[in-house]
């Protein structure tokens, strides 16, 4: 009997205790900081121009398109781009947030004409006006190497990016490949609804 009674009164406080963890709050996630904040000014729609070439014998090629940026939460930036390269049409998938763990912003970049997907890590400078993200791609100077990419993004206004796309040559020296622009799209009446 005495067993019972001991066995009874476990049961009965280990129900008590597991109505109590569930009846309490479930825990509170950290809030945005200003790093994710920064990342808002991204979203919007922009019109993109660029110049870039591929190797000091190629001819430069300029492409145009378009981006849409939306923010998921107060966390991430997905940036969606469309664009026109030599006649050819590509389209590009970027996701930029801050990671408060590494204290750097991190992203990823897929696009339609490449099977590869960039990893980025990156810091804003003292500024606070230009995001640079670095990551490890194809070398497309030398098939069947690796090297390391750094993407930049100053914001000159709150609506003109330049964007400046730079690879490491094998001589350690960062090589400039790509500049452009992006100025935001008006907002109109349309696009409010």
């Amino acid at each position: 009997m005495y067993r019972a009674i001991t066995f009874l009164s476990a049961l009965i406080v280990a129900c008590l205790v597991t109505a109590l963890t569930i009846a309490q709050e479930p825990p509170e996630f950290p809030g945005p900081e200003k790093e994710h904040q920064w990342l808002q000014q991204f979203a919007g729609e922009w019109t993109t121009t660029s110049k870039g070439s591929i190797g000091p014998d190629q001819p430069p090629m300029e492409c145009s398109g378009t981006i849409k940026s939306r923010m998921i939460g107060e966390f991430w930036v997905v940036n969606e781009m469309k664009s026109t390269i030599q006649g050819d049409s590509m389209q590009g998938l970027q996701t930029i947030g801050y990671d408060a763990s590494k204290k750097k912003y991190v992203g990823t970049w897929v696009d339609s004409m490449m099977n590869h997907m960039w990893i980025y890590e990156g810091t804003v400078d003292e500024s606070g006006s230009k995001l640079t993200l670095e990551a490890e791609g194809p070398n497309f100077m030398a098939p069947g190497k690796l090297t390391k990419f750094r993407d930049a993004y100053e914001f000159k206004t709150p609506d003109h990016i330049i964007v400046t796309s730079s690879m490491l040559g094998e001589d350690g020296k960062w090589i400039t490949f790509m500049t452009g622009d992006s100025v935001r799209k008006p907002i109109t009446g349309s696009d409010s609804e």
